[in-house]
């Protein structure tokens, strides 16, 4: 099929010095037509003098109007209603320019400048509906060209019959860019809508066939192959309902991806996928004050710890939209580091960055960092966050998730370092488990650090995030793909869920809020039942629960709830100038205790005593119900070997439920 620059080859007029000429004949032309005493009847005769001696001025004023607004910037083969706004400014500019002059030339010799007020009139509307309607016509010549090379082409489409679902903004988009193109593979029979009030109606040339309820008889007599999911902010339960609706008939189903993928230019409206476990969650888009966190990035040099993980990369690339100065990425593993370093050159090859092996840990090589590079704003996302895995390393947990913290947010207040944030979790509130506890503490910590440095120390609350390294989704993922039994911990198990890049958003926005000191909570929406999760994921993949995949119960785990919580009982919310984000009024500790918990930890740690590390978890946070044990030793062998019984580190076969 011939390419879009051999289409404009053929339609030799297409091309912008024709382009040009056309508007300048269309100027001229519209002009000397204002002047027409069969338009003009003020005028009387025509004065072919006076229109000639005023032409060259009067098309000066309007191609600088055009240029001014942006015109000339619109891809004429996409133009559309939203650009005849730039038309109209021009129209509105040049009149105003014009009936300007004419004023001020009154009595001077330069007079017979001076337009008539009725052909500035008659000629703004000739001249400028006639470079829109010129445009228009060059689009559709366009069109017409790309179908009659496509026609002709020896490459043929096999067209599938589709209905799109949902006549709003994106299937209005969806619907236009499918018709308009001849290689599309969708042939759109129409548009399913549940307001009836569209029914009958079209839109782009498709016409509202009906609701929902409407759709296995359409599909029936329309032959349909396929249903596009096109809904504006689908929730989870309306997209369920589709896909019940397609399986039944049966059909295939795909999604429009969402609002925010698109809006973040990481795909188009036409590039239509598989519905995935994260639309049934119906997680509505992220409204972000984007001046606010303008301020917040833009220009400055932003560290990331952690930067290779989950969120952590998620992070980088929120904040590479944002122009700051530089980014730091910190990451111990290698590989991680690898891969955010080639998605940053290729995708935002605008940004500074500067990829940094290190361990947060280590103190002489985050000073070292510290001092090269001055970090003005830090999301510290690394830490050790597997639940089950903590039980067994809770030492490793301490010395990463505490130590650490303590040691980067010290050297943020050393550089003078303006904002900290730190990444929590929901399972720091009434903790069972070492990862959650340990993360209390280091909000404890910063809280300290806060009012000992000028930085503001924050740190932000939230669930489980889906497709997170360890988490549910890609571990579920892995086991159908071979064919195995899913591995749930308990039927009754409960989790609050969130995207990636929702929560690495709301993440920065709260930062941008922050003043110090403040422990914000994200708005996790309803909470979802593991075993839920596991069946859609088995549906969605094409699948029967329980017939084609087993779902197979493991049992909960040390350290593990069935029901996590998103704020300690009796505290209270604030609410911020963001829905989705609040400040939980949760009691500070003083400096003197803080530092008494430290040196405690620091001394169990030092002795490799998992049972004083428990104890002091219980002793420092009356909250926290932290498991103890009597024997170190012999509870880590019990550990270990529960460990391996369960093949936890074959997460593909045995993980269950894994953690943030």
């Amino acid at each position: 099929m011939e390419n879009s620059n051999q289409i404009e080859e053929k339609f030799w007029f297409l091309r912008r010095p024709t382009q040009f000429l056309a508007d300048v004949f269309v100027l001229c032309a519209a002009f000397f037509l204002a002047y027409l005493p069969t338009l003009n009847i003020q005028l009387g005769d025509f004065y072919f003098d006076a229109a000639l001696n005023q032409l060259p001025f009067v098309v000066l004023v309007q191609f600088s109007s055009l240029f001014l607004v942006g015109a000339y910037s619109i891809i004429w083969r996409y133009v559309s209603l939203e650009d005849i706004k730039a038309f109209l400014k021009a129209a509105l500019i040049s009149g105003v320019i014009l009936l300007a002059v004419r004023f001020l030339l009154t009595y001077t010799r330069f007079d017979r400048w001076q337009v008539p007020i009725s052909v500035i009139l008659i000629d703004a509307a000739l001249a400028f509906g006639g470079l829109l309607g010129l445009r228009i016509l060059r689009r559709f010549a366009y069109e017409f060209g790309e179908k009659r090379s496509f026609t002709g082409s020896k490459r043929r489409v096999k067209r599938k019959a589709t209905l799109l679902v949902g006549a709003g903004r994106i299937g209005a988009a969806l619907a236009k860019e499918m018709v308009g193109r001849a290689d599309a593979e969708l042939d759109v029979k129409g548009f399913i809508d549940d307001d009836r009030r569209k029914k009958g109606g079209s839109v782009n040339g498709v016409k509202v066939l009906g609701t929902s309820s409407d759709l296995a008889r359409l599909s029936d007599e329309l032959n349909v192959e396929q249903v596009v999911i096109a809904i504006d902010q689908a929730q989870g339960k309306e997209i369920r309902q589709i896909l019940d609706i397609c399986r039944a008939i049966p059909v295939k189903a795909q999604i429009v991806p969402s609002l925010n993928e698109i809006a973040h230019g990481r795909v188009s409206v036409s590039r239509l996928r598989d519905v995935q476990i994260e639309d049934l969650l119906g997680r509505e888009p992220v409204a972000l004050d984007d001046k606010n966190l303008h301020d917040f990035l833009s220009g400055k040099v932003v560290m990331v710890t952690g930067a290779g993980g989950s969120i952590g990369a998620e992070i980088v690339r929120q904040v590479a939209n944002y122009q700051p100065k530089l980014l730091v990425l910190a990451e111990r593993a290698e590989f991680l580091l690898f891969q955010i370093e080639r998605e940053l050159v290729k995708d935002f090859a605008e940004v500074k960055f500067m990829p940094l092996l290190a361990d947060i840990g280590d103190e002489s090589r985050m000073r070292e960092i510290f001092e090269m590079y001055r970090p003005q704003v830090i999301f510290h996302a690394a830490a050790h966050k597997h639940v089950p895995l903590m039980e067994i390393n809770c030492a490793e947990a301490v010395k990463n998730n505490i130590f650490a913290t303590k040691l980067i947010g010290e050297l943020a207040g050393e550089y003078q370092t303006e904002n900290f944030v730190l990444i929590s979790t929901d399972k720091a509130v009434n903790p069972t488990s070492i990862m959650g506890a340990s993360k209390r503490i280091a909000e404890i910590v910063l809280q300290s650090l806060n009012r000992t440095y000028s930085t503001n120390y924050m740190a932000v609350r939230f669930g489980n995030v889906l497709g997170s390294a360890g988490s549910v989704v890609p571990i579920f993922r892995e086991q159908i793909k071979k064919g195995e039994p899913i591995t749930v911990t308990d039927p009754k198990m409960t989790r609050y869920f969130m995207t990636i890049p929702e929560a690495s958003q709301l993440v920065m926005q709260a930062g941008a809020l922050g003043a110090g000191g403040e422990i914000f909570i994200l708005n996790m929406g309803k909470p979802v039942k593991i075993l839920d999760l596991a069946e859609d994921m088995i549906r969605l993949s094409g699948l029967k629960p329980y017939d084609d995949i087993n779902i197979e119960f493991t049992g909960v785990r040390s350290g593990e709830k069935l029901f996590e919580e998103l704020e300690i009982t009796g505290e209270n919310l604030l609410k911020t100038k963001h829905p989705k984000i609040f400040i939980g009024k949760i009691s500070t500790y003083e400096d003197d205790e803080v530092m008494r918990i430290l040196e405690s930890f620091q001394q169990a740690v030092a002795e490799h005593d998992q049972a004083r590390i428990r104890l002091l978890f219980n002793q420092f946070l009356p909250e926290a119900k932290i498991t103890e044990i009597k024997n170190s030793t012999a509870e880590s062998d019990k550990l270990a070997n529960a460990a391996q019984k369960e093949k936890f580190f074959k997460p593909s076969q045995k993980l269950g439920l894994a953690e943030k």
